[in-house]
């Protein structure tokens, strides 16, 4: 990793994460991987055995997967493209007709668009996007998530179903608001914005990769500053990603809305995307 990664997400994971593998985990990919985000590297351990720091990256005949390590702590979290609840969407989940493609405005245009998923997290809704033709530029800026999305990559990759998938997202390091800022950055045709909402509802919390990732990532408190640079770039729309009962974000007011059961999506228009 580079040191384009912003500091302050940095300092989440600093002395609370550190890199471990089963007996199975590849020990080359371990060490470079400690290396290259400034961690320790424990060796082969198993979870439960580790004292000294609340969440492991921890590598398996699996891939990388982030292990809580305290007692009742739910099972890794992977970015996982080919089999579980990813694969089925692939094959299950309903094409152009699911919200987050009408968000994008699948279904009014046959050009192919480059969406710029610009807080990618583990990537789900870039791989559906891609999956459903667009070209997509991800960006993730803290270090051990970034691990997360790059590892998950490369294994659906060497899949038969996922490959073509995969050769139509790009993985980018650093800061989405640094690259927006940039004068001479190219305009995508949508930006595309998941940014961590502050739950005070612990209640909230019932998926266990918010539990994972608000350990190491924290919230968004720029995603103000984001969606200001987002609108900057975008030749068409800005999309936002937020709880269903979530305020919206600082800015300007949102041009339409389409809401699900548990989220919905906040679309910022520009102008009329092409037909074709």
């Amino acid at each position: 990793m580079s040191d384009s990664f912003s500091g302050e997400s940095s300092a989440l994971y600093l002395n609370t994460v550190a890199v471990a593998r089963s007996a199975l985990g590849d020990r080359f990919q371990a060490e470079a991987l400690a290396e290259s985000l400034g961690l320790d590297n424990l060796g082969v351990v198993r979870p439960r055995d580790v004292r000294d720091f609340p969440v492991l990256l921890f590598l398996d005949e699996q891939g990388l997967g982030l292990q809580v390590t305290g007692k009742g702590a739910p099972g890794p979290v992977r970015a996982e493209f080919v089999t579980g609840k990813m694969g089925y969407r692939r094959e299950h989940g309903g094409g152009a007709g699911q919200l987050v493609a009408k968000a994008v405005g699948l279904q009014k245009t046959r050009a192919t668009l480059h969406v710029v998923d610009a807080t990618a997290g583990l990537g789900q809704d870039a791989f559906v996007l891609a999956s459903l033709g667009c070209q997509v530029t991800l960006f993730e800026r803290n270090p051990v998530i970034h691990a997360l999305l790059a590892d998950g990559l490369a294994r659906a990759a060497l899949n038969v179903d996922c490959a073509a998938i995969v050769e139509r997202m790009r993985l980018l390091e650093g800061s989405s608001i640094d690259w927006l800022a940039q004068p001479d950055t190219e305009a995508a045709d949508i930006v595309y914005l998941d940014p961590m909402f502050p739950h005070r509802d612990k209640s909230a919390l019932v998926k266990k990769e918010m539990q994972v990732f608000r350990t190491i990532v924290g919230d968004d408190e720029d995603s103000g500053q984001l969606l200001a640079g987002a609108l900057e770039r975008a030749r068409y729309r800005v999309v936002v990603k937020r709880p269903r009962k979530a305020p919206v974000i600082d800015g300007p007011e949102p041009t339409t809305r389409i809401e699900g059961k548990s989220s919905r999506y906040d679309v910022y228009s520009i102008r009329a995307l092409p037909s074709q």
